[in-house]
C-alpha cells in the first residue's frame, strides 16, 4: 500500500472498506481530477477478488467552495445514466455526510492528445459525438433533483441556470470583474428563442472528461456541471475543451452528432453557449482567486485561467462578428533577477523531477515551474504593459485613470449606460489579455496560440 494512505482521514478509508465490502490493499492519488481530488483505489474482498474502484473527494464543505455543484448532485446524474447507452462509471457508493464519491474503476486513458494515429483519433471522436446523441436522448425525468424540471420551458431553464452562475459570482466575495459583469449582461438579453428540445446537458463535456481504448469511448466522466437545458450547450463545450485538446475537425464532429441524433446542428446558438461555457469557466476562476488556497494546483491554473478569459472575449467577438486588435509585443530589458528564476526552474528540471517517481509530485513541480515563468516575465514586462493599458483606456475614456482595473471597470460600466460601443470594450480588453499572454507565454506553451475553430 503506497504512502498516501496517510493523506486521507481513518473514517473515510473505513467507510471505503465498508461499502465496497473488503480491505483496502492499494491507495493512491492521482494527479488532475479538476476541483475534487482523484484516488484509485484497490479493495480485496473476502475471496481474494480485487476490485479496481475510484473515489473522487472534495475536503471542503460545500458552503466554503460556494458553489451548489456537489459530489453528492453529480451522484444524480451517473444515476440517471446508468443503464443506458451512455457509458459511466458505475457508483459503488456516495458518503453520507463528506463530499465523496466510490464508483467501480473504468479502463482507459483521458488525454486524448495522446492518441498518435489520425484514425484512431478519429474513431475516438466520432464515437464520443455518437454517445453525447444518446445523452440527449435520455429521458431528462430520469434526473431526480429539486431545481431541476424537464416541464419548464427551455428559455426558462437557461435563464435559471444564468441565475445559477451569477450566484455563485457574486457570492465569491471578491471584487467585481468587468469582464464577467459585460458578459453576463450579454447572455442574459441575448437568451436563444427557441423551446426545445429540453435535454439532460451534461457540461463541461468533450476531450479529457471521457476515457478511451482501443478506439473507442469506455467512459463519459466528469458531471459536476450538468444540468437541463439546450444540447447546443454541450455542443458549445465540445468546442470550448477542443482548445485545449485538438479534437479533430469539428465540422466533422458535428456531422457525426447529426447523424446520430438525427437533427441539425444550430451554429448561431452554438456561438451564443461558447459565450456561456466560456463565462462559467471564468466564473469559477474568479471564485478560486477570491478564496486563493496555496495548496491548490496554482501553476496550472494560471495559463488556463488566462486561456478562458481570453476565448471569452473572442467568444464574444464571434458572435457579435467584431475584429479584434492584437497588439505587438511590448520590449523590455531583462531583469538582475532574472538569472535567479532561470536557476530555480534548471534546478526543477534536472534534479527534482528526474530524481521523483510520484506522478502527482511530478505534476506539482512542472506547475511551480509555470509560477516560476511568470514571475520572471512579468518582473521584466509588466510596468511597460500596464503604461500600454492605461493609454487604452485613456482613448478610450477621454481621460487617463488611475489604474487599469479602476479604468476597466468604468470603460464597463459606460457601455452598459449605452455611452461606448462594445467593439471598443472588446478591443480594449483583448488587448490586455495580449499583454498578459505575453507575460504568461513561456508559462503557457502552446495554449498561448490557441483559439476556438472557426465555425
Amino acid at each position: 500500500m503506497t504512502e498516501n494512505r496517510g493523506a486521507l482521514e481513518p473514517a473515510l478509508l473505513e467507510w471505503v472498506s465498508e461499502t465496497a465490502g473488503g480491505t483496502i490493499v492499494e491507495i493512491d492519488r492521482r494527479p488532475g481530477g479538476g476541483r475534487r481530488e482523484a484516488w484509485i483505489v484497490d479493495v480485496e474482498t473476502d475471496d481474494g477478488t480485487i476490485l479496481p474502484l475510484f473515489l473522487r473527494y472534495d475536503r471542503l464543505d460545500p458552503a466554503q467552495r460556494g458553489d451548489p455543484f456537489t459530489l453528492h448532485r453529480e451522484a444524480h446524474f451517473y444515476r440517471a445514466f446508468a443503464d443506458s447507452p451512455v457509458p459511466v462509471p458505475r457508483i459503488v457508493g456516495v458518503h453520507p455526510t463528506e463530499q465523496a464519491i466510490l464508483s467501480e474503476r473504468v479502463p482507459g486513458q483521458a488525454w486524448f492528445s495522446r492518441i498518435r494515429d489520425e484514425d484512431e483519433r478519429v474513431s475516438v471522436a466520432s464515437d464520443f459525438m455518437r454517445i453525447l446523441a444518446e445523452m440527449h436522448r435520455v429521458d431528462p425525468h430520469r434526473l431526480q433533483l429539486p431545481d431541476q424540471h424537464p416541464e419548464t420551458g427551455l428559455r426558462q431553464l437557461v435563464a435559471q441556470e444564468i441565475d445559477t452562475w451569477e450566484t455563485v459570482y457574486r457570492d465569491a466575495g471578491g471584487k467585481a470583474d468587468p469582464l464577467i459583469e459585460l458578459a453576463l449582461t450579454w447572455v442574459k438579453r441575448n437568451i436563444p428563442d427557441v423551446d426545445g428540445p429540453v435535454v439532460i446537458v451534461q457540461g463541461d463535456t468533450g476531450p479529457g472528461n471521457f476515457l478511451y481504448e482501443n478506439g473507442r469511448v469506455t467512459a463519459v466522466l466528469d458531471l459536476e456541471l450538468g444540468h437541463l437545458g439546450d444540447p447546443h450547450d454541450d455542443l458549445a463545450w465540445v468546442t470550448t475543451r477542443a482548445v485545449q485538446e485538438p479534437f479533430t475537425d469539428i465540422h466533422d464532429r458535428f456531422a457525426d452528432y447529426e447523424r446520430a441524433s438525427g437533427t441539425t446542428v444550430d451554429l448561431d446558438r452554438v456561438r451564443y453557449y461558447r459565450v456561456l461555457a466560456e463565462l462559467r469557466i471564468v466564473i469559477l476562476g474568479q471564485g478560486n482567486a477570491a478564496h486563493p488556497d496555496p495548496l491548490a494546483e496554482v501553476g496550472n491554473a494560471l495559463p488556463y485561467g488566462l486561456l478562458h478569459r481570453r476565448l471569452l472575449v473572442e467568444a464574444l467577438a464571434d458572435v457579435l462578428g467584431i475584429e479584434l486588435d492584437t497588439p505587438n509585443d511590448v520590449e523590455a530589458e531583462s531583469t538582475e533577477r532574472e538569472w535567479f528564476y532561470d536557476a530555480a526552474l534548471e534546478q526543477i528540471r534536472h534534479i527534482i523531477v528526474p530524481r521523483s517517481e510520484d506522478a502527482f509530485v511530478i505534476q506539482r513541480s512542472k506547475g511551480l515551474a509555470r509560477i516560476l515563468k511568470y514571475l520572471r516575465d512579468a518582473d521584466r514586462y509588466a510596468d511597460r504593459i500596464t503604461e500600454r493599458d492605461l493609454d487604452d483606456l485613456e482613448t478610450a475614456l477621454g481621460s487617463r485613470p488611475d489604474t487599469v482595473v479602476d479604468g476597466t471597470t468604468v470603460l464597463v460600466e459606460r457601455h452598459l449606460a449605452g455611452e461606448i460601443p462594445i467593439d471598443d470594450v472588446l478591443t480594449v480588453f483583448a488587448r490586455q489579455i495580449a499583454g498578459r499572454t505575453q507575460q504568461l507565454r513561456s508559462a503557457m506553451g502552446v495554449l498561448a496560440e490557441r483559439h476556438f475553430d472557426v465555425l
